[in-house]
């Protein structure tokens, strides 16, 4: 698939995963081939801190979701990420996810792709939270397209952020741009 978005929020369709599906909806709606992925459901377990993936070039840790979803990861070329704002930075979850990916790191396997980070938060962090999934992509070495910070607490509410909205969409084209130029 092309597009991939993942939601690291344990709420199924809270505001993270509004914002990422409205970047998706301008994909699909030219014709780009996307995938939306939500952690809620998800056993995502944290690294062990083992090391033994700069040897065997894959985490040690393979009893769990994590492993199908990387393979979807390696496999799109633009990776939409996105998590709540807990304590002014992204939620455990899927922070879990993000140092499993140490595993990749050694061998640049994620290096070329290209990225959105997304985060919502109710009052304060989420440029914060933002700054923590833009470090991950810097360190994997993607390419940025930018990112959309949204505030919101109940599920929802984030599409009263017109900001926020308009951001989604205008990153959402963006990927369509490059993905398909000539349209």
């Amino acid at each position: 698939m092309q597009v991939l978005g993942i939601s690291g929020s344990m709420r199924l369709e809270g505001n993270t995963t509004q914002l990422i599906r409205i970047i998706l909806s301008e994909c699909t709606q030219a014709g780009i081939e996307t995938e939306f992925i939500s952690l809620a459901d998800k056993d995502i377990r944290p690294c062990r801190g083992c090391e033994s993936c700069k040897i065997e070039k894959t985490c040690a840790n393979m009893d769990d979701d994590w492993p199908a979803i990387i393979e979807k990861v390696l496999a799109c070329e633009v990776l939409i990420l996105g998590g709540p704002t807990y304590y002014y930075d992204i939620n455990g979850h899927l922070k879990n996810f993000i140092d499993r990916t140490y595993s990749l790191y050694h061998d640049r396997r994620l290096s070329g792709k290209i990225a959105v980070g997304v985060t919502c938060n109710a009052d304060k962090g989420g440029n914060r939270a933002l700054q923590t999934i833009e470090g991950f992509f810097s360190s994997h070495e993607f390419s940025y397209f930018g990112g959309v910070s949204g505030k919101g607490y109940l599920p929802g509410e984030v599409l009263q952020d017109a900001h926020a909205v308009k951001r989604a969409h205008e990153i959402g084209k963006k990927i369509v741009k490059f993905l398909r130029p000539s349209d």
